[in-house]
């Protein structure tokens, strides 16, 4: 990982980055599979999110957040370098503030209330507290608050940086034992870690910004073993995190549990540590990720398991690792082999406006199927979605219109 101060890509051309494209339209495409399939009960277990533990879905908005971190680092030292800092910073928080208008427009609220009465009655905080806990907090808008909370160090060295991702994730760890992770997941239940997400969204980001440090910065091409390393730490270390999810085990004896959330999720009070005493190793060691762990009346929920609900800091630290190692893969296949998948070029080059039309062509699919529809029927449905998707965007590629902000 480089130390060097200066902002990525200063004297690089302004050329794009093949993998990043193609690392950002697998990605979407991921995203349609997981969106659209969840909602039927014959999609598989792996493509569903299930709060407890990561899945193959869960991996998704991790992968976006570490490219936007990578394409952050690599326009924003364009900018700057062409018109100033100050024009740049100016910049890039008006855009940031526009996608979070934007976030507010795409994911609609229901009716807060049935007449101007009850309106008046529940006053502003209670019209829009339920939509700050859930409905507003998607995918967009946790990229734009999360890419406004690492502006300050978008530039800095990647010391700074790693500091910078630390005292984000201590200060969630700290949030959730006084109140945020019982918070979150308590009814109305978050999206992708609640308001405060962002505090551990930044891992992945963070993990991108230094991915791009690695392709930009290299003399000739970038080193492998160094990624592939990272990668491998970072996967392992949010596994080990996990581990403390073995703590919250329910004893034989007081099955079921009475609660599904622990009363101490984030640090074990003396009965349960006292319980793990004179167990053998493998009872500390959690699951590993993609394997479905024992339900509620067997372990209680906790910070330590892999949530996206809850943002807990085990799942954005594995996830980052994965995302490295997905986009190392895309960097060997396509900056080094050469390899341009055209579909993945036609979403990752477009990535905005896929992700608004995915909602919107889904809304218009879904009506005609059931969520117990037969495979065929509803893989079926999904071939359709994704055509008419994917076919609304590559007409839009062809007339060289792109969203982006």
């Amino acid at each position: 990982m480089t130390n060097t101060t200066s902002a990525a890509t200063a004297d690089k051309p302004n050329n794009r980055i093949v993998s990043l494209d193609q690392f950002r339209g697998y990605t979407v495409a991921g995203m349609f599979l997981v969106n659209y399939m969840g909602f039927f009960v014959v999609c598989p277990v792996v493509l569903k999110h299930h709060n407890t533990y990561c899945s193959y879905a869960d991996t998704i908005m991790p992968h976006f957040l570490f490219a936007v971190g990578f394409a952050f680092r690599l326009t924003f030292g364009r900018r700057v370098q062409t018109a100033g800092a100050v024009s740049a910073y100016a910049r890039v928080v008006r855009r940031l503030l526009g996608l979070v208008l934007v976030s507010l427009i795409i994911y609609r609220v229901s009716p807060v209330a049935k007449t101007w009465e009850d309106l008046q009655s529940l006053g502003i905080w209670g019209a829009i507290a339920d939509p700050l806990k859930r409905n507003w907090f998607q995918t967009l808008m946790h990229i734009a608050l999360t890419s406004l909370w690492i502006t300050p160090v978008i530039r800095a060295r990647s010391s700074v940086r790693m500091g910078f991702m630390i005292f984000s994730a201590a200060a969630h760890i700290i949030l959730s034992y006084y109140f945020y992770f019982i918070w979150v997941n308590s009814p109305p239940n978050g999206i992708d870690g609640g308001p405060l997400g962002f505090l551990t969204w930044t891992i992945p980001a963070i993990i991108g910004t230094l991915a791009c440090d690695w392709v930009v910065e290299a003399e000739g091409l970038p080193r492998v073993k160094p990624i592939l390393f990272w990668s491998f730490t970072l996967m392992l270390l949010g596994w080990a995190l996990s581990c403390g999810t073995r703590f919250y085990d329910v004893p034989v004896s007081e099955r079921p549990a009475t609660e599904k959330l622990a009363a101490h999720p984030v640090i074990p009070d003396e009965s349960q540590w006292k319980s793990k005493e004179g167990e053998p190793f493998s009872s500390y060691l959690a699951e590993p990720p993609f394997v479905k762990p024992p339900g509620q009346d067997q372990r209680q929920w906790n910070y330590w398991m892999m949530s996206q609900r809850a943002g807990t800091l085990s799942y954005l630290v594995f996830t980052a690792g994965l995302s490295l190692f997905v986009y190392l893969l895309f960097h060997l296949a396509c900056d080094r082999g050469n390899l341009q998948i055209p579909l993945f070029h036609t979403l990752g080059t477009n990535a905005l406006v896929a992700y608004i039309l995915h909602d919107l062509v889904g809304e218009a699919v879904k009506p005609f199927t059931t969520k117990d529809a037969a495979a065929w029927y509803a893989w079926g449905s999904f071939v359709l979605f994704f055509w008419i998707t994917w076919l609304i965007v590559r007409h839009l590629e062809k007339n060289k219109i792109h969203l982006r902000l």
